[in-house]
């Protein structure tokens, strides 16, 4: 059997170069560019609003890339290649269709948000404005565990790579890649992480697009469509797929790809639902664009697993015969292919140790990025629903920033002795994967209805998460007994049965709410108008702003040299003014469009193409393999453009601002002779 130091061709010193050396310029880069911003423009992160909600000003353009880049895991790039290596062509659509569709469905709930609790922080502020104290505990308790689960799988899956190429020691891993992200994060922020998912994002697109076009144009080793088109069938004789028809990596119709397809479903309405990062984008975003954002982002996400699975997870499978391999003349061993390592050997089989770096890196920003996210979210709920609600209601906005930094450090600190446990006992990526929605997919659904659902009662929105849990725990344990004859780590995180699992605990949340909300229909609304305004007849609270100060007079009779301009001198105050509800006729029009949207989406991309295919049982033929090889690769162009050309565009104001204030303090440093900038003249 092959062993996982096969797959070692780099030191361990490149494990820590890059995880230290790339992630610390980073955080450098991040410093600045929070400096930056705190000099040049209108935000400031020493005020919560900023800090906790960038202002709720982000445009679509940033909050899509921000949402392609949270969901963009480690797991995203090594599960979904493990579910092409191991299903076959099934899986990158499979995956790329599973998880686009909780972010465009998320988009009813970021309109819901904008229109009935727009000056809202947290999603548990949110369920504690309408159903009380209980409930607020239940899905403060559900959201942390889901952040917790989440970050495991960004990070541990990152460490057991880096591990795994580099050798460089697994739990040193889990540690410094939480710190290095913790460090920009504190000092930037909410927006700092959109910042930080746009940059992370144009490298992962760069490293995708290099690995896409390998496998379907300039590698010998492979190089067209038509070439990976022979290499599969070959491989599909070897190493034939069971319940594939065939037993081919070219038919749609898989067994396991299927079931590991609704593990994927569940697992998504989960990590996307619950996940306080998702909320956070949609507080974030302006209220007339954020449906816009997030059916950008779930169009531009689809395209990652789909192109980069389709290259690099079938690559595996067509290179495994291939002298270059790094475990020839064997194929990759089930710890490996668990461990999510096929897109790794992919990498390293096409470009040697060079690949193995860009994999490093595509794989450090992937993780980071989504890091980033967890972190922030993690630390608003700390801030705003435990120390704010439970502590210091009335405290002021910069003990909070305080208090969202202590948390950061927490959670970093938490998150890396969690992944450290994790691997001490052999849980891999895909196995946390593979059981997310069985510990906490019971609430995934009923959370959503608090918004949703007008009839969603207290005794529901509190009973659901938890009997969804108990049931799922039970049907999960069970099964594996029947099935697999005893517990342990292998059984429990077996497809079929964690797919019991997740559909007893996914399934009856759903069913648990609507008949419940039915038996106890009344509502127990908290009047707190610190909590979330605009729920139900919660008074709306004022906000705190970051403006500008009114432009200075000038004095004829003296003018005073200053070192830098004036009008870059935040002041920040309570300002008697609340954050209205968005227009009703625009909501309503967003929420139709986004209604829409999900209606053809699930019509055409999770029912009619994959069914049919599957159905069907039909084998790909060359000709409609190579046309699906490029379309991969014109969706992955598509999502550039999304969230690399268009985030630029629509910022260009705010970089003309940030560049005329960088140019006005250079001249200041070489001595010449200005007014400030309230008065606009040089």
């Amino acid at each position: 059997m092959a062993q996982s130091n096969e797959l070692q061709v780099l030191s361990p010193g490149a494990g820590y170069g890059i995880v230290i050396g790339i992630g610390g310029i980073f955080a450098l880069f991040m410093l600045g560019l929070t400096w930056l911003q705190n000099r040049y423009t209108n935000f400031s992160t020493h005020q919560a609003e900023e800090f906790n909600t960038a202002s709720r000003s982000v445009k679509p353009g940033l909050i899509s890339a921000g949402i392609v880049s949270s969901w963009t895991w480690s797991a995203t790039l090594l599960t979904s290649s493990t579910f092409a290596y191991s299903y076959g062509v099934c899986g990158p659509m499979w995956y790329g269709a599973m998880g686009t569709l909780q972010i465009l469905l998320f988009g009813l709930i970021a309109i819901k948000i904008k229109a009935h609790a727009p000056g809202a922080h947290t999603m548990p502020e949110i369920v504690r404005a309408r159903h009380g104290t209980i409930a607020h505990l239940t899905y403060l308790y559900n959201g942390l565990a889901t952040n917790m689960l989440v970050g495991a799988c960004l990070v541990l899956g990152g460490a057991q790579v880096v591990s795994a190429l580099t050798g460089m020691n697994v739990y040193a891993a889990t540690f410094l890649i939480p710190a290095v992200v913790a460090a920009y994060v504190i000092a930037g922020g909410l927006r700092s992480t959109f910042i930080a998912d746009y940059t992370h994002t144009v490298i992962l697109f760069v490293a995708i697009l290099v690995f896409g076009f390998l496998v379907a144009a300039s590698s010998d080793l492979i190089g067209s469509p038509g070439r990976l088109y022979d290499l599969l069938q070959e491989a599909s004789k070897e190493m034939p797929i069971a319940r594939n028809t065939d037993g081919s990596y070219l038919a749609f119709r898989s067994v396991g790809g299927l079931i590991f397809a609704i593990d994927i479903f569940v697992a998504g309405f989960t990590t996307v639902w619950l996940d306080q990062a998702y909320w956070q984008r949609a507080i974030a975003s302006l209220p007339e664009t954020s449906v816009k954002a997030y059916l950008l982002g779930g169009v531009a996400w689809y395209g990652i697993p789909f192109g980069f699975a389709t290259a690099m997870g079938l690559g595996c499978a067509a290179l495994t015969n291939n002298p270059a391999f790094p475990t020839y003349p064997n194929p990759l061993s089930p710890e490996q292919v668990a461990a999510g390592l096929s897109a790794p050997a992919t990498a390293i089989t096409l470009l040697g140790k060079g690949g193995a770096v860009l994999m490093l890196i595509l794989l450090f920003m992937a993780v980071t990025s989504s890091t980033s996210a967890e972190l922030i979210a993690v630390s608003s709920l700390l801030a705003f629903d435990v120390y704010k609600t439970y502590f210091r209601p009335h405290t002021d906005s910069a003990t909070l920033v305080r208090v969202s930094h202590w948390g950061i450090a927490l959670y970093a600190l938490v998150l890396s002795a969690f992944c450290s446990i994790l691997n001490a006992v052999g849980l891999s990526l895909t196995w946390v994967l593979t059981v997310l929605g069985v510990i906490v997919g019971g609430a995934s659904v009923p959370v959503g209805l608090i918004l949703l659902w007008g009839r969603m009662s207290t005794v529901a929105a509190i009973v659901a998460p938890w009997l969804g849990f108990v049931c799922g725990i039970v049907v999960w344990m069970v099964t594996t007994m029947k099935r697999s004859g005893a517990i342990s780590v292998e059984t429990t995180g077996d497809a079929t049965n964690a797919v019991a699992g997740n559909i007893a605990s996914f399934g009856v949340g759903i069913v648990s709410a609507v008949v419940l909300s039915y038996l106890f229909p009344k509502k127990y609304p908290c009047v707190d108008a610190q909590i979330a305004p605009g729920i139900e007849g919660v008074v709306p609270t004022p906000q705190e702003e970051t403006v500008q100060p009114p432009k200075a007079v000038e004095n004829s009779e003296k003018e005073t040299p200053t070192p830098a301009p004036a009008n870059n001198e935040i002041v920040e105050f309570l300002q008697d003014k609340t954050i209205e509800p968005m227009d009703p006729i625009l909501a309503r029009k967003a929420e139709r469009l986004a209604k829409w949207a999900n209606l053809i989406f699930i019509s055409i991309a999770v029912i009619l193409v994959p069914f049919t295919l599957f159905g069907t049982s039909y084998v790909y033929s060359k000709p409609f393999f190579t046309g699906w090889v490029i379309v991969s690769l014109i969706w992955i162009w598509a999502s550039v453009i999304i969230c690399v050309v268009y985030p630029i565009v629509e910022s260009a104001g705010a970089l003309n601002d940030i560049s005329r204030g960088l140019w006005t303090d250079m001249k200041a440093l070489m001595g010449v002779k200005k007014k400030s900038l309230q008065t606009g003249t040089v």
